[in-house]
């Protein structure tokens, strides 16, 4: 029995019970380890393929281990235009990784976002889900000195 029945018995009658488990799992682990997502197809009776197609569709989770601070920049038009490049340049050189990496310690995971609803303050980058409005390159710094 795997360490994540306890959390698949609790959905398996569910309809989308495996996105709610997923959830599950994610709140407590930070991500979906890989382990759990062939858990999941083995408890769902799904193919191992759906199953992991479930976890990597929904840009919410997150396959494989991430950072204790997910850091995502919103990469719509919006926030393209005002900058956002600029941004991810400035967090990349502050965290020395690249987008869709996770600092060698585990602090931060840089993501992209499709949009965060906060296009009258772009460009916008979250932090653990906390938006940051308006953020420039040279702001990056501080907004960072409050998760070291």
């Amino acid at each position: 029995m795997s360490e994540y029945q306890e959390i698949f018995d609790q959905h398996k009658d569910i309809p989308g019970g495996i996105i709610q488990a997923y959830h599950a799992i994610q709140d407590c682990y930070g991500y979906i380890p890989e382990e759990a997502v062939t858990a999941a197809a083995k408890a769902f009776k799904v193919p191992k393929a759906q199953a992991y197609g479930v976890a990597t569709f929904y840009s919410y989770f997150r396959v494989g281990k991430r950072g204790r601070n997910v850091i995502r920049i919103c990469e719509s038009a919006p926030c393209h235009i005002a900058g956002a490049d600029e941004v991810i340049k400035a967090l990349e050189q502050e965290l020395g990784i690249k987008m869709g990496e996770t600092t060698a310690d585990g602090r931060f995971t840089l993501e992209f976002a499709e949009c965060v609803g906060q296009c009258q303050s772009t460009p916008v980058i979250t932090v653990n889900s906390k938006p940051y409005a308006n953020v420039t390159a040279d702001s990056i710094a501080a907004i960072l000195a409050e998760y070291k």
